[in-house]
């Protein structure tokens, strides 16, 4: 539990630096586009184990520390760990609203943070990729527009399944989560390609886990 805990540092310490570097993605992110707002968001990474997860609960975390209403949707359908970190349960999550079995606010969970709600995966479905790519998803993201200012996506890795690859499609927008010393520029580079070949509209990689001077591990967002 404390594992999971740990990983919302910018709820548990919001003046640490490393909080600071998930605000300033934020800024990045508000200022990435001049004619529209960014209403949805995924988060992604070409392999597994490479903090996209933690990435995407701390920048929900802060554009709700901002007074925007934030829905954190886990559409990792195949290994979902969004309700580990908020300590939910999975029994209702997206599978259940895609498959019409319970509404979006319904499923959506309170999270104890204000302005942020969870909706977890649900029941680990036979296709997700399917259902991802589903009319009922852009039904679900028509609704989630009207009850929430932002929308962000936990999504399984880029070279793993398909599934990023087709929300990236629906999404406003695109983060890549790379890890300092793990990630292999050439899968980073497969990634990258393969979500703009998408018609991904790719804003920028996050540098997860890189070692600062003073030992103190930073988020550094980057241009594509």
């Amino acid at each position: 539990m404390f594992e999971h805990k740990r990983k919302l540092i910018a709820k548990l310490d919001p003046k640490s630096p490393i909080s600071e570097q998930y605000r300033t993605i934020r800024t990045n992110i508000q200022f990435s586009t001049v004619d529209k707002d960014i209403r949805s968001l995924m988060v992604t990474s070409s392999g597994p184990g490479e903090g996209k997860s933690t990435t995407i609960a701390n920048l929900a975390v802060v554009f709700a520390q901002q007074g925007k209403k934030v829905l954190l949707i886990d559409a990792d359908m195949r290994k979902p760990t969004v309700h580990y970190t908020f300590n939910l349960t999975n029994t209702f999550g997206l599978t259940t609203v895609l498959t019409k079995q319970t509404g979006l606010m319904e499923a959506a969970a309170e999270s104890g943070e204000k302005n942020l709600f969870i909706l977890p995966s649900g029941p680990v479905p036979p296709n997700p990729a399917e259902l991802i790519g589903s009319n009922a998803m852009d039904e679900m993201l028509e609704k989630a527009y009207e009850q929430f200012d932002m929308v962000l996506f936990d999504t399984p890795p880029v070279l793993a399944v398909t599934d990023a690859q087709i929300l990236a499609n629906k999404c406003d927008g695109t983060l890549l989560v790379v890890s300092s010393g793990k990630t292999e520029i050439d899968h980073a580079q497969k990634s990258k390609e393969l979500l703009i070949n998408a018609k991904g509209k790719l804003m920028g990689v996050v540098l997860n886990n890189k070692k600062a001077k003073d030992s103190a591990y930073y988020y550094y967002y980057g241009t594509k």
